[in-house]
């Protein structure tokens, strides 16, 4: 029987996972430096948090020049009961959807869109709409990022 236990997670690999949320692109030998640790140590780490899927990939975020050339908007989806499925692989099919996520709540689904224009964001919202499976959905496009933890300053 496979351990379904998530992995012990020390305060170095905490710091080990918040350098790399700040620059996913920083060398070994800076991070150990920064740790205090030998770079065969962040290695081995970053070996271990990649197999345990703690860390499950590494990208790139989008500078804000880019993303001001479209619209972000946030998508609540409510769904009838058992189209979870279909629904979601409906959305997985359109490149706009950035991030899906089920949530409690008032809505089944929170999806994240990335448009190019006003009419193509109410061309996915009426796509969206149009799913087998679809109530509702109420959207929230966003105007300015306040607070990003997830970019670099």
């Amino acid at each position: 029987m496979p351990d379904t236990r998530p992995p012990a997670i020390d305060d170095i690999d905490r710091k080990l996972i918040a350098a790399l949320q700040i620059n996913a692109r920083e060398p070994v030998a800076n991070l150990a430096r920064q740790l205090g640790i030998a770079r065969t140590t962040v290695t081995s780490r970053l070996a271990r948090l990649e197999k345990a899927k703690v860390i499950t990939g590494y990208g790139v975020r989008l500078g804000q020049r880019l993303v001001d050339g479209g619209l972000q908007a946030y998508v609540g989806i409510t769904v009838q009961p058992r189209s979870g499925k279909e629904v979601l692989r409906r959305l997985s099919a359109l490149a706009q959807v950035q991030q899906l996520c089920a949530v409690s709540g008032e809505f089944d689904y929170v999806a994240w869109l990335r448009t190019d224009s006003p009419e193509q964001l109410d061309q996915m919202l009426d796509l969206i709409g149009s799913v087998d499976g679809v109530e509702k959905t109420t959207t929230s496009i966003i105007l300015s990022s306040k607070i990003d933890r997830g970019q670099p300053s």
